[in-house]
């Protein structure tokens, strides 16, 4: 019976309930994970003769079987998705790669003169935490500024002392290890470092004012001009900071922008008013998404897991399965969290805002690689850009378990989706050159009679061999078999194995700019780790099945119950008799005859 037959029968299975989906290759990789209202209306449609986009089209063609999970409504069926997502990351799912823990400014209350200090963990263990900020930059650079305004300690363990610290006597500690400020003027400090955090400034102001006044009354000049500089501060700290006049606690603000390569979303962290932090992600291969199902797909994997939830989330669209994420988010932070589409007014502004800078971050990110191809064509005197190229590695130890290594950048992008591993068929003996012949015809035949088969795509504009002259001349040779002429340039190694320069078929050596050195060097760092990742599989593989298969008395259990105790066969044979009767199932025999095995 058929594959596509195979499939029919499944799909008359399918049931009319909530639930995930899992499409799986002929490998049994999973490819893709989705949920549904009906699982029985939404995988029909993959397999319908509708308008699909490329990408779809793409993934249905490696569907190989697909298995569902059912669940008792819809809710529970997007959590189960987004932890699959994670948990497999399947290659044509949209995929959070950067995913980041936030600084925050945290003010440990527990203690009698409180601390206050930048940290990554969010405990329910009373203190305040502020944030979260983008970067450590933005945090340090407010925790320097209330370390200077305000005079905390900041020493890690609080004690008291016979003498203060140089913190003191610079004028950057009021000292409480010593008693030279009391609990109630400590204590003010940091009510003061909570409304600045919290963006209560104008109390802040307020109460400063009091002070100079005071001071000033009582002919206090210094000090009062001491209050006055940090009043002055803060105020050039608060009008830095703003952004706009939305009266709000907690916002996150995403805007969205994309070409034909890459997306581009950006967040803007708002707390009462004020920018205190934004981060951008960029994806690729999903630019034939529409945003509300890009933007959905984030949102999941961005907040789901989140700790620290912000009350309202703010998009220029609505997205898919919007009242259900309200709830689901709502639930976890214990508090109501809401997205919201404004129409009009600030908060419009700042939406619109989000989306400018996702499109100059985009644009930067674009011109960047646009850049190196423009730059690699000039240097490498290219007729055209260079918009894919391919680099080809091998390897092997004496001869055995030879393989190759493919990767491909597509418009300066090392695109891991079209990372290829060669099995080396018809060389037995160790000879590059004449394995990358073989390797450049097999993947040349690839696009010649389908360049839709096996993900390889069209031929690329360059081709970059490991090696020198003898490489570029067993590449020519093989693109000479299917008529072609491609340029082909060597990346050769100085003594230290670091990538030196390309040479041409002429042998020539041709200066690189530095950007351009640095993502040849990146691309040949890449497809030699490819290759040599592979053949240490394949030799472990090998290792596993030649020596330790062929003991009387060791099965499969009892194999994977030794690698596990001791990661690999060579630490298996370094030990002693006694560690490898600990195993299960393991005698004295079968364990003299694993010490032995070499000797056999």
């Amino acid at each position: 019976m058929e594959n596509s037959d195979l499939i029919k029968q499944e799909l008359k299975k399918l049931p009319n309930k909530p639930g995930v989906y899992i499409m799986r290759d002929k490998n049994n990789n999973i490819i893709y994970v989705g949920k549904a209202v009906s699982l029985k209306n939404r995988v029909r449609q993959y397999f319908q003769k509708t308008n699909k986009t490329i990408r779809i089209q793409r993934m249905v063609s490696l569907i190989d079987h697909f298995e569902y999970i059912i669940t008792d409504n819809e809710s529970e069926a997007l959590i189960l998705e987004c932890n699959l997502i994670k948990k497999n990351r399947p290659k044509f799912n949209v995929l959070l790669k950067d995913d980041k823990t936030y600084p925050y400014i945290k003010i440990d209350k527990s203690q009698e003169y409180p601390s206050i200090y930048v940290t990554r963990t969010i405990l329910n263990d009373g203190a305040k935490y502020f944030g979260p900020y983008a970067n450590a930059g933005s945090a340090k650079e407010m925790m320097s500024f209330i370390k200077e305004k305000f005079k905390i300690r900041q020493c890690k363990k609080f004690k008291s002392n016979t003498r203060a610290c140089l913190n003191y006597h610079i004028k950057k500690c009021l000292a409480p290890c010593m008693g030279y400020v009391s609990k109630e003027e400590y204590d003010e400090q940091i009510n003061q470092i909570t409304m600045l955090l919290e963006g209560k400034t104008d109390k802040i102001i307020k109460a400063l004012d009091t002070e100079i006044e005071n001071y000033s009354k009582n002919l206090e000049y210094e000090k009062a001009a001491e209050i006055r500089d940090k009043k002055i501060a803060i105020q050039n700290i608060s009008e830095k900071q703003k952004v706009s006049n939305i009266n709000e606690n907690t916002i996150d603000v995403i805007g969205i922008a994309k070409n034909e390569l890459l997306v581009c979303i950006e967040i803007f962290f708002v707390r009462k008013s004020k920018m205190i932090g934004r981060e951008h992600y960029f994806f690729d291969n999903i630019a034939d998404l529409e945003n509300k199902e890009i933007m959905q797909e984030f949102i999941k994997q961005y907040y789901l897991d989140k700790l620290d939830l912000p009350s309202k989330i703010m998009l220029k669209e609505k997205i898919l399965d919007i009242e259900i994420l309200e709830k689901l988010l709502s639930e976890k932070a214990n508090k109501k969290v809401e997205f919201k589409l404004p129409q009009k007014g600030e908060k419009l502004k700042l939406v619109e805002m989000a989306n400018k800078n996702a499109k100059m971050e985009l644009e930067n990110k674009s011109k960047e690689k646009e850049d190196i191809l423009i730059k690699l064509k000039e240097e490498l005197g290219l007729e055209k850009l260079p918009r894919k190229i391919e680099a080809f590695d091998i390897s092997n130890i004496s001869g055995t378990n030879i393989v190759a290594g493919m990767c491909a950048a597509i418009d300066g992008v090392i695109k891991k989706n079209l990372t290829k591993r060669f099995k080396i068929k018809t060389v037995l003996k160790q000879d590059d050159p004449k394995c990358t012949e073989e390797v450049l015809k097999r993947r040349i035949k690839h696009s010649v009679e389908d360049s839709d088969a096996d993900g390889f795509g069209k031929l690329p504009d360059v081709i970059l061999a490991d090696g020198g002259i003898t490489e570029i001349n067993a590449i020519k040779n093989a693109l000479k078999e299917y008529d072609l002429n491609l340029p082909v340039f060597g990346m050769v190694k100085n003594d230290k194995h670091q990538t030196r320069a390309l040479i041409n078929e002429n042998r020539e050596e041709i200066k690189l700019s530095t950007p351009v050195m640095n993502f040849i060097t990146l691309f040949q760092d890449e497809v030699h780790r490819v290759a040599i990742e592979y053949h240490r599989k394949l030799r472990e593989k090998e290792m596993v099945k030649s020596e330790l298969d062929g003991i009387s008395g060791i099965g499969e259990k009892r194999k994977i119950a030794l690698l596990n105790k001791f990661g690999s066969v060579s630490k298996i044979k370094e030990a002693k008799i006694e560690e490898i009767m600990q195993v299960k199932g393991i005698t004295k025999q079968i364990a003299q005859e694993i010490l032995n095995m070499e000797e056999k």
